[in-house]
């Protein structure tokens, strides 16, 4: 065989093993960075968004009213992932609190509760006694209290930071789209319209 068909060959076998094929990567348009190392994923048909979140983030409560704008453009095609972390002198105690939340079908309500305590209450979402009164509120009664004093949850909030680490998240609100799709509001200056509408241009790209 002549180096020519080699390199040929190599090329083609290069190119069917590559994790983001030639014609994906071309086709996706928008801003943002292509993560060597993860793998992408989507039929096209549905594709998983992981956001990763703080409830310290004020760009993060923002962004709360861009996430039905964006679902919307995409009936029943996004699986949306939340993964909360924190910063910092940030506590892990509102993440447990969501997830604890989340377990027992609540998630959205303590989200929008917790953010509303601390950008519209100015309470301090760190104290556990903050959380259980928003747990109350929200119907969620002892066994709460108890997992969330326990630490019951403190396991999962640490591996979302790990998680956050092994994409490379260095801020919030950012986006894993279809696996190694990174996107976030640093590039639009913060602006979470433009950023919202990358989103929905990126998002555009992969589904059809």
């Amino acid at each position: 065989m002549s180096f020519k068909k080699m390199f040929l060959v190599l090329m083609l076998l290069v190119a069917a093993f590559s994790p983001l094929s030639v014609e994906a990567e071309t086709s996706i348009k928008g801003i943002y960075t292509q993560l060597s190392g993860h793998q992408f994923k989507s039929d096209g048909k549905t594709v998983e968004v992981i956001e990763f979140m703080s409830f310290y983030c004020d760009g993060c409560y923002s962004f709360e009213k861009s996430i039905p704008i964006i679902k919307g453009n995409f009936p029943k095609k996004i699986k949306w992932k939340t993964i909360l972390i924190y910063w910092g002198k940030g506590s892990p105690k509102p993440g447990e609190a969501y997830l604890l939340a989340e377990e027992a079908g609540k998630g959205e309500q303590m989200k929008k509760a917790i953010f509303n305590a601390h950008f519209i209450e100015k309470k301090d979402i760190g104290d556990v006694k903050v959380l259980e009164e928003i747990g109350e509120k929200i119907g969620l009664g002892f066994d709460f209290s108890k997992k969330l004093r326990s630490g019951d949850k403190a396991k999962d909030v640490q591996k979302a930071l790990d998680m956050a680490g092994a994409y490379g998240v260095d801020e919030t609100p950012t986006l894993i789209i279809a696996g190694n799709i990174m996107t976030n509001p640093h590039a639009f200056d913060h602006n979470i319209d433009a950023f919202r509408e990358n989103i929905i241009t990126i998002l555009k790209s992969i589904l059809k």
